[in-house]
């Protein structure tokens, strides 16, 4: 009797990268694929699909390495535990962008076998992802490492400080929401389409941060978002107080640096935040809460040029803890668990998103099992 085999995802915009990943998917087995609803699409993405759950479902039930497809009922990244428990699964299979630890948990807890694949094209076609294809662009994510807020007038105001951002290419298909900047990101999409164009990249950032901001904007973005997904390499850009946009920027493309800085970064796919979460409630903002963030700022600069592991660690947790002090609602409830299964693995942590959305960004000196390595984009590739 063939073992059954379970994926599940939104499948939108049907490409090459999804008929390889399910093709090596049936290896294992007869193949039961679950996909999002439209609604559940639209909670986790905030947008809906191009193509409907009906037309999604007909089109994979009628790929001859699938045996059965199903529109999940429930919703989330976990919208599939009512097909889950009707299919019974011998195997569950993700690729390595969602491999997250809710379901690396669900597996253990159901004697289910999980299956990591990479995202690897078929011999002769291009890497294809629905993000790709919708954008057609290498525009670049951005990651802080630390100093996060003190972009904002209402944070530098009490006491000004850095902070550290690096520009990563799109290796994968990042989650929205994910506090890498993708709001920003799709701005510059629709400014410059497939990929940054020539020219000082302070100008360019300037341009884009204008452009998310025109006058009369509520909720300014920090100009850490335009500039980290701009410049490339590493930057260090200060913040004076009461300002929106920095009054020093230092950027670092020693390429021992960035190396070394790829070599110790993980980052632990979590659920995307939900559209309604509010980071902004219950702060408490305080100069020394500044302070704090703007110290753990500086240490983590000073350590990664020194390229020293253990300090740069302890900074880039100190800068998260600052973070968390002034914005609790950075943390949900549902993250804790997951901090604590990597903490003890790791020198140093911060999330990517607020509310315990995006990614859990590692610092350890040995490989982490079951997350993904970034890479930073350097300055001859735009």
């Amino acid at each position: 009797m063939q073992k059954k085999v379970l994926v599940s995802g939104c499948f939108d915009l049907l490409h090459s990268g999804h008929v390889a990943f399910l093709k090596n998917a049936a290896n294992y087995g007869d193949l039961y694929v679950c996909i999002g609803s439209d609604k559940t699409v639209h909670g986790l993405k905030g947008r809906y699909p191009v193509i409907t759950q009906d037309e999604r479902k007909y089109m994979i039930e009628n790929l001859a390495c699938v045996k059965e497809c199903k529109i999940n009922k429930g919703s989330g990244l976990l919208d599939f535990m009512a097909e889950l428990e009707e299919i019974q699964p011998h195997v569950f299979v993700v690729n390595e962008d969602g491999n997250t630890p809710n379901k690396i948990e669900l597996c253990k807890t159901k004697n289910i076998e999980l299956i990591v694949l990479d995202r690897v094209p078929t011999e002769g076609l291009p890497a294809r992802s629905t993000t790709s294809l919708r954008t057609n662009s290498i525009i670049p994510f951005r990651i802080d490492l630390a100093g996060g807020w003190l972009d904002q007038p209402y944070v530098n105001k009490l006491y000004p400080g850095p902070v550290l951002t690096i520009s990563i290419e799109p290796t994968i298909e990042f989650n929205n929401r994910s506090g890498m900047a993708s709001s920003t990101r799709n701005k510059a999409i629709e400014l410059w389409k497939a990929q940054l164009p020539e020219g000082d990249p302070i100008l360019l950032s300037k341009i884009l941060f204008s452009y998310e901001n025109p006058p009369g904007t509520k909720d300014v973005a920090g100009a850490q978002d335009a500039l980290g997904i701009v410049m490339p390499c590493l930057n260090y850009h200060h913040y004076s107080q009461d300002c929106y946009w920095p009054t020093e920027i230092k950027s670092i493309d020693d390429e021992s640096i960035l190396s070394w800085l790829e070599k110790h970064l993980y980052l632990i796919p979590l659920d995307p935040r939900t559209s309604n979460y509010n980071v902004l409630a219950n702060t408490n903002i305080t100069k020394e809460g500044a302070k704090n963030l703007a110290d753990a700022a500086i240490n983590c600069w000073e350590a990664i040029l020194k390229k020293d592991l253990k300090t740069f660690g302890s900074a880039f947790l100190a800068s998260f803890h600052a973070q968390i002090a002034m914005f609790p609602n950075m943390v949900d409830e549902t993250i804790h668990p997951i901090i604590d299964q990597y903490a003890s693995k790791s020198i140093g942590y911060k999330l990517s998103g607020a509310g315990g959305g995006g990614y859990l960004i590692l610092i350890s000196e040995k490989e982490i099992e079951n997350a993904i390595q970034i890479k930073i984009r350097r300055k001859n590739l735009m």
